[in-house]
């Protein structure tokens, strides 16, 4: 039995609607910095909003005032957060992580690939400790 003319123009409407939504980006957020980490493959993923405003920080980061005091002697840049080292394991099983949204009023889209996670931790600190 075939499907109906119209059945079949819905299915390829329905068909054509789902990647065109899917490919639609997030927001940033306009004040804090939305964190993820992730699978290499997207097979997992995590994230979190750290808002370092004015008064403490009392948002969902688990480790928020600590992150904000790194990011704030960093002066909000990712790249210049003081390192936690510690001994990690060479096992490659890679992590891929972001920022973006503001800090200090200014806009933030930062990206890495980390070898692991524990790497990740030694470079990053408490910034994506949740």
């Amino acid at each position: 039995m075939r499907p109906s003319p119209v059945a079949a123009a819905v299915l390829i409407a329905l068909g054509t609607a789902v990647p065109a939504h899917a490919a639609r980006a997030v927001p940033a957020p306009e004040h804090g910095i939305f964190l993820t980490v992730s699978g290499t493959d997207q097979t997992w993923i995590r994230g979190v909003l750290l808002d370092c405003g004015p008064t403490p920080p009392p948002g969902p980061h688990p480790q928020a005032a600590k992150a904000c005091e790194a990011l704030a002697l960093a002066n909000g840049d990712f790249d210049a957060l003081a390192d936690d080292p510690h001994a990690c394991t060479k096992e490659y099983d890679p992590v891929k992580v972001r920022a973006t949204g503001t800090y200090g009023g200014r806009a933030v889209d930062w990206r890495r690939t980390y070898p692991n996670a524990c790497a990740l931790d030694a470079d990053t600190g408490y910034v994506f400790r949740f």
